[in-house]
């Protein structure tokens, strides 16, 4: 039940995030944080991840679903045996579902964390791609430092030796 709160957290951050910037900046509108690197900038993305597919909410929105459900299932078979691994596809849920929301309700998906170095801007994302990222690198890592089945038979090996 704990991964399920997570999720949840993140959801309810992710939206309350959107909600303020929806609610007190005009669209394109910049508060710098960190002048020349880091600003607050209102933005709107009907695609995906950097704008691709543009306008195409019924392809993510069903995607999402899809996913969701997935991950729903998924989580609730490892909740006991892989607590980091369940902990990571929390991240992503929350994250799914923040942006889930946001093209249900709206079309498309506010964004407002904008970096920026010299002329290039990294595009603009918000709580929800943060947290899915997160989730999917701790997946990696926890799958690339996961033994392979090489190496299991060799501890197998070596206790049955001793």
């Amino acid at each position: 039940m704990r991964y399920f709160l997570i999720a949840f957290m993140v959801l309810v951050i992710d939206q309350w995030t959107k909600r303020w910037v929806v609610t007190h900046m005009a669209v394109a509108e910049q508060i710098p944080i960190i002048e020349g690197f880091f600003s607050i900038t209102s933005h709107r993305n009907r695609g995906a991840a950097f704008g691709i597919l543009q306008n195409q909410q019924w392809l993510f929105i069903s995607i999402t679903i899809v996913v969701v459900i997935f991950l729903l299932i998924y989580i609730w078979r490892l909740r006991n045996e892989q607590p980091m691994t369940t902990f990571a596809l929390s991240l992503v849920l929350g994250g799914a579902l923040g942006n889930f929301i946001d093209r249900v309700r709206t079309g498309e998906v506010v964004d407002f964390f904008h970096f920026q170095y010299d002329v290039y801007h990294f595009p603009i994302f918000n709580v929800a791609d943060s947290v899915i990222v997160t989730g999917v690198i701790i997946l990696v890592i926890l799958t690339l430092k996961a033994p392979t089945p090489y190496e299991e038979n060799e501890k197998i090996s070596k206790v049955e030796d001793s």
